[in-house]
C-alpha cells in the first residue's frame, strides 16, 4: 500500500469530524494527490449516510483516509507523526460555562499540537481561527485589514480563547523548521453548521423573525464553508512555494460580498417560508434588557444562561463587521469558489426540512379557525373586527366614530344627543316614505314593516342572557355578603377602583381607546398570535422564576407567615367543597 500511495502526501486533519474539518477532508480527498489522517476527540468516525461521504468511506477502504482519536488536551499527539502539513480545525461547539475545560482544549490544546508539530519535524501548520479575534463589540469594524490588533478586552470568551491560541500559533513559526499561518473567516454558514444559521433557524421558529436588532442598516461579511476549505488548499499550496509571503502571518477569509446583515437573515428565513423582519428593535433598549437579565441571573441565582452567546449575537446583529481580504488574494492566492447567493441556497436546502412542518402547521391550515375568532364567538361581529370583508368592516367603523362624535364630541349632553339623533331618523324614514317608487329614474325599495320587527326568539335570548348575568351577580353579591370568598372580594374591589379612576379620568378618552382598539387589537394578535403568546410566556415565566426566588429568599417569620397564610386559604376551600 505504501508503494500505491508513495507520490501522494500525507496530511492530518485534527477537528476531522467537526463541520469544517468535515468538510476539508472531503475536498482534500477529491484532489486525489493527499493521504489524509483524521483525527477527533470522537473514540470512533461517524459517517453520515450522504452521497458526500461516500467518498470518505471509499478512501478509508482502499488506505487513502485513516482515523485517529486524538486528545489535544495532553501533549503526545502520535497521530501527525510523517505528516507534512497539519490543518487545526479546533473545536466550536464547546460547552461555554466550563471554562477550565475550554481552555484547556483551545489554548492548551494548540500549545500541544505545536510542540507535536516541532518534535515530528511537521512543516506546515495552518490554524482556523476566527475573525472574531479582533472585535470586541464596542465598535464597527469597516473593511480593515489584518493590521488590526487584537482588542484589550473581549465580550465573548471563545474569541478570547481563539485569540491566544491563534497568537501561539504564529508565534511558532520558523522555529525548528516549522511554517505556520492562521486563517480568519468571518460569519462562516453552510449545511451541517451549528452555530450561526441553527440560531437563525430556532429565532424563527420562536416567533422572533419580525424583529430587527438597531438600525438594520449594519454591514457584515460571511463566508460560505467551501471557500473556507478552499482557502485552508491555497495557505497550504503558499506555505510549500511562496513561504516568505505568507510565513506567519493571518488572513482574513470571506465570500467577499459585504451585505446588511439583516439582508442575509431575511434571505435565510425568507427560503425557509418565513416573513422578512419588519420591527425595528432600539439596540440599547435590549442590550440593556440584557444586562437586567445577567443581573438577576448573578445575583438571584439563575444557572440555565449563556450571557456570552446572547451578548455576542446581539453585536453580530447590531454592528457593521467587514474585512479587507487583499492580502489573502495577494499572499496565498485565494479567492471564493461558491458565490454567497449559491451559497445561501445550498445551505436552505439542506435544513428545509427543518422548518416546513411548522411553517405549513401555522400558515396553511386555513380551515382552523384561529383562537381570537373563537373568543369572539366566529359570527358577523368576529367578521367584522378581523377585517374579513374590508369594505364592511370599514363601514361600520365609520357609522361608530360618526356616533361617538355626536355623543361624545359635539359638546351636547347625552339625552340631548340621543333626542337630536332619533329626531334625525324620524325625518329620514318620514322622507324616505314620501318618495315615490321612481325618482330621477332611481327606483327606491320599500322598507317592509317586517324590517323593524324583533323575533320572538331574539327576544327570549335576550332575556334568558340578562337574566343569566342577572342571577350570576346576585352569587357574586352573596358569597361578597358571606365573605367566603376573598379572592372574588379582590377581584370586585380593584375593577371598581378602576372603574372609579376611568369615570373620574375622562370617559371620552376611554371610549374613544376602546373603539381604536376593538378594530385594532384583535385584528393585530390574529396576525402576530405565536410571537404574543411566546412573549407573553415569557414574561410570565419570568415574573414566576422572580416571585420564587423572591418568597424563597424571605426572612424566617415571612416565609412561616405565607405559609400559614396558604395553610388557611387551603382549609376554607376544603370547608367549602
Amino acid at each position: 500500500m505504501e508503494e500505491r500511495f508513495a507520490e501522494l502526501k500525507t496530511c492530518v486533519v485534527l477537528g476531522g469530524q467537526t463541520f469544517l474539518g468535515r468538510s476539508l477532508v472531503l475536498r482534500l480527498l477529491r484532489l486525489h494527490n493527499w493521504i489524509v489522517r483524521v483525527a477527533d476527540s470522537a473514540r470512533s468516525l461517524q459517517l453520515p449516510s450522504s452521497d458526500h461521504d461516500s467518498l470518505l468511506s471509499q478512501a478509508l477502504s482502499s488506505g487513502r483516509a485513516s482515523y485517529q482519536p486524538v486528545d489535544v488536551r495532553f501533549s503526545k499527539i502520535l497521530t501527525i507523526e510523517g505528516s507534512s502539513v497539519v490543518f487545526y480545525m479546533d473545536v466550536s461547539d464547546l460547552q461555554r460555562h466550563d471554562f477550565y475545560n475550554c481552555y484547556l482544549i483551545v489554548v492548551q490544546g494548540a500549545k500541544n499540537v505545536i510542540n507535536a508539530c516541532r518534535e515530528c519535524k511537521v512543516r506546515r501548520l495552518i490554524y482556523n481561527s476566527t475573525a472574531d479575534v479582533v472585535f470586541n463589540g464596542l465598535r464597527d469594524i469597516t473593511n480593515e485589514d489584518e493590521s488590526l490588533m487584537y482588542p484589550w478586552k473581549f465580550e465573548d470568551m471563545m474569541s478570547d480563547l481563539k485569540a491566544q491560541a491563534e497568537a501561539l500559533v504564529l508565534f511558532a513559526n520558523n522555529i525548528d523548521g516549522l511554517l505556520t499561518c492562521a486563517l480568519r473567516p468571518s460569519n462562516v454558514f453552510g449545511p451541517g453548521e451549528t452555530q450561526l444559521v441553527p440560531l437563525l433557524v430556532n429565532l424563527a421558529k420562536s416567533g422572533w423573525a419580525k424583529f430587527i436588532v438597531g438600525s438594520g442598516e449594519n454591514m457584515s461579511d460571511f463566508t460560505y464553508t467551501e471557500n473556507v476549505t478552499h482557502a485552508h488548499i491555497c495557505a497550504e499550496e503558499a506555505l510549500d512555494i511562496r513561504m516568505a509571503s505568507a510565513a506567519g502571518r493571518a488572513f482574513f477569509i470571506t465570500n467577499l460580498e459585504p451585505m446588511k446583515f439583516w439582508d442575509f437573515v431575511s434571505l435565510i428565513w425568507e427560503g425557509l417560508g418565513y416573513q422578512r423582519p419588519l420591527l425595528k428593535v432600539p439596540y440599547r433598549m435590549v442590550w440593556y434588557i440584557l444586562l437586567l437579565v445577567k443581573w438577576m441571573h448573578e445575583n438571584l441565582g439563575f444557572r440555565n444562561y449563556n450571557h456570552s452567546v446572547s451578548t455576542h449575537y446581539i453585536q453580530l446583529a447590531s454592528r457593521t463587521k467587514t474585512f479587507n481580504c487583499s492580502a489573502a488574494q495577494k499572499h496565498i492566492g485565494y479567492s471564493p469558489v461558491v458565490s454567497l447567493e449559491e451559497g445561501v441556497t445550498l445551505t436552505i436546502e439542506s435544513i428545509s426540512q427543518l422548518t416546513i412542518d411548522t411553517y405549513c402547521a401555522r400558515y396553511c391550515t386555513f380551515n382552523e379557525q384561529s383562537r381570537v375568532e373563537k373568543l369572539l364567538g366566529g359570527g358577523e361581529v368576529s367578521d367584522i373586527l378581523l377585517w374579513r370583508d374590508e369594505k364592511k368592516t370599514f363601514a361600520y367603523f365609520l357609522a361608530l366614530v360618526l356616533l361617538f362624535y355626536w355623543f361624545f364630541l359635539s359638546g351636547r349632553t347625552f339625552m340631548s344627543s340621543a333626542a337630536n339623533l332619533l329626531l334625525l331618523i324620524n325625518f329620514i324614514l318620514f322622507g324616505y316614505g314620501v318618495l315615490s317608487s321612481t325618482t330621477v329614474g332611481v327606483t327606491f325599495q320599500r322598507i317592509s314593516s317586517s324590517y323593524f320587527l324583533i323575533p320572538e326568539m331574539a327576544v327570549k335570548d335576550s332575556i334568558t342572557t340578562l337574566a343569566c348575568l342577572w342571577n350570576n351577580g346576585v352569587q357574586h353579591v352573596q358569597s361578597l355578603a358571606h365573605g367566603e370568598d376573598w379572592g372574588n372580594f379582590f377581584k370586585v374591589a380593584v375593577f371598581l377602583y378602576l372603574l372609579k379612576l376611568i369615570l373620574l379620568r375622562s370617559f371620552t378618552v376611554v371610549v374613544g381607546i376602546a373603539l381604536v382598539l376593538a378594530f385594532t387589537a384583535f385584528f393585530v394578535y390574529e396576525q402576530y398570535e405565536l410571537e404574543i403568546d411566546g412573549f407573553a410566556k415569557v414574561l410570565t415565566n419570568g415574573l414566576k422564576e422572580s416571585m420564587g426566588l423572591l418568597t424563597g429568599n424571605l426572612p424566617a417569620c415571612a416565609s412561616s407567615l405565607r405559609r400559614k397564610y396558604d395553610k388557611f386559604l387551603g382549609s376554607k376551600g376544603s370547608a367549602a367543597l
